[in-house]
Formats: C-alpha cells, sequence, structure tokens
C-alpha cells in the first residue's frame, strides 16, 4: 500500500487529521533541509511536502519565492531533492509529496524522473501548473510506479473540475482554500466547511486543505471538518526569522509540534 494511503487510513482510525507541512529542498541548503525533515517528523507531521526549487513560480507568494531563490542559489537541484529523499529515507517512513513545475520534471525525462522519485522514496506528486486534462502522460508513468499524482481545486473549481480531479486524483485532493497564491494569512475564507463538503459528493478521497493556514487555531479549524491541513509558507517566515541553521531546525520542530498539538484537540 502506497504510504499514502496508509497514513490516512491510521488517522481515520483514529479520528485525527493530517498535519503535512511543506518545505523547499536547499533552503539555506540540503543539509540542512534534512535536518528540517527529520525534526518535522519528530513534531508529528503525519507526511511532508517537499518543494523543488524553480525560478518562475506561478502559485507561489513572496515567502516561497525567497525559499526558493535561496535554494538556487545554493546550487539546489531536482537530483539533489531526490538524493536528499534517499538520505532522508534510510530512517523513516514517513509519506513524502514531492511538489514542484513541470519544466523541472519534464527537462529531467518524465520516465526517468518518475523511476529515480519511486527508487528515491517519494509517494506522491503534486505538479502545480500541470492541469488534470494535460496529466495523461505523468499519471500512467507515476502509477506504474506505484506512486500517487495529487492534483489542486480551488474554490473557483466548478462540477465539472471537480469531477474530474475526483476521477484522476490519488492519494488526496488538495483544496486551494484562497484565490490567490501562497502565503500566511490572518483569517480564512468563511465558506471553506461549504466548500470542503461541496467536493466530498464527488469523492472519497481525503481532502486536504493549504494555502495561508498561519497558526495553531487555524489548523485546528480546518481540523475539524477536513482530512488533512497543508502549512508552507508560516513555517518558512518562522526558518526565515532564525539565524543559525540549527535554530531553524529547533524552531520548525516547536512550530509543527504546536500546530498537530491544536489539531489532535480536535480529534473527530
Amino acid at each position: 500500500m502506497n504510504r499514502i494511503d496508509a497514513r490516512f487510513a491510521e488517522l481515520k482510525r483514529l479520528g485525527e487529521a493530517a498535519l503535512i507541512p511543506f518545505v523547499t529542498a536547499g533552503d539555506p541548503e540540503i543539509k540542512t533541509t534534512l535536518g528540517i525533515l527529520h525534526a518535522l517528523k519528530q513534531a508529528g507531521a503525519d507526511a511532508i511536502e517537499i518543494g523543488v526549487p524553480f525560478s518562475d513560480p506561478m502559485a507561489d507568494g513572496a515567502t516561497i519565492q525567497r525559499a526558493s531563490e535561496r535554494a538556487l542559489n545554493s546550487g539546489t537541484s531536482l537530483p539533489h531533492v531526490l538524493k536528499l529523499i534517499r538520505e532522508f529515507r534510510r530512517d523513516s517512513e514517513i509519506p513524502v509529496i514531492l511538489f514542484g513545475y513541470y519544466n523541472p520534471f519534464f527537462h529531467y525525462g518524465l520516465k526517468r524522473f518518475v523511476r529515480d522519485a519511486r527508487a528515491a522514496g517519494v509517494d506522491g506528486i503534486l505538479c502545480v501548473d500541470l492541469p488534470p486534462e494535460e496529466s495523461g502522460e505523468l499519471r500512467r508513468r507515476a502509477e506504474n510506479e506505484g506512486l500517487h499524482t495529487i492534483f489542486l481545486l480551488a474554490p473557483t473549481s466548478d462540477a465539472g473540475r471537480i469531477r474530474l480531479v475526483a476521477r484522476l486524483g490519488r492519494g488526496f485532493i488538495y483544496y486551494v482554500s484562497v484565490t490567490g497564491v501562497t502565503g500566511a494569512r490572518r483569517g480564512l475564507e468563511g465558506q471553506l466547511q461549504a466548500q470542503v463538503a461541496r467536493i466530498r459528493r464527488y469523492t472519497s478521497l481525503p481532502i486536504g486543505v493549504g494555502f495561508g493556514i498561519s497558526t495553531p487555531e487555524q489548523a485546528a479549524r480546518i481540523a475539524s471538518f477536513a482530512d488533512a491541513a497543508v502549512v508552507g509558507s508560516a513555517l518558512i517566515d518562522v526558518m526565515e526569522r532564525a539565524g543559525r541553521n540549527g535554530e531553524k531546525v529547533r524552531r520548525a520542530r516547536t512550530f509543527a509540534a504546536r500546530l498537530k498539538r491544536a489539531m489532535k484537540r480536535v480529534a473527530k
């Protein structure tokens, strides 16, 4: 069984929602990223999204853009990211979702990319700028390797798009909670619960909510009606304000632990 499916099944049994933190690989450099991944696991993360740094992001706000710039300046590329995951897999079975843009995957070669991702220990691929209608080759190759292809839905998604993503997606559906790019926000849209309920009418896949979650209280609110909370920009903000790399690791652990504790308090 894919690790993503296994973890969501276990959380359903426990009546809990998943905490899925996002980090950009290579920010500030690969060795520190490895420490951050282990810290997030120790803090109770249920899966981790690992971002492949890219020079021309379209879905990422200023915080993750800066993280990508730092990672690229440190020389991080897709092969480095896969090597990082292989090292992390030596003593961790936590689900790993590779988050990125199509250009690096295509340039690497889709057949080789999916094969090497599976060998490294990746469980799912979220290619943010690849529409589901054009995802056939990547989906087929991923499925052949036992990897899940994860797709996004947004507040603007109509019934037809929800049906399409429900049919093609695997692992879970990532619901973008706001219109716009990533970034921590003080408030979340008031119709989130109704939107998630609407999507549930079309699928039995778990539904994760991301974009804009920045506090334990917000994460707990998401956990009360969704299957996962995805937290990226707020985590990177916390680490960005730290000085030394060791402090970044410590702050990542502390922040993720606070999120998970708050989410556990609203176990269904």
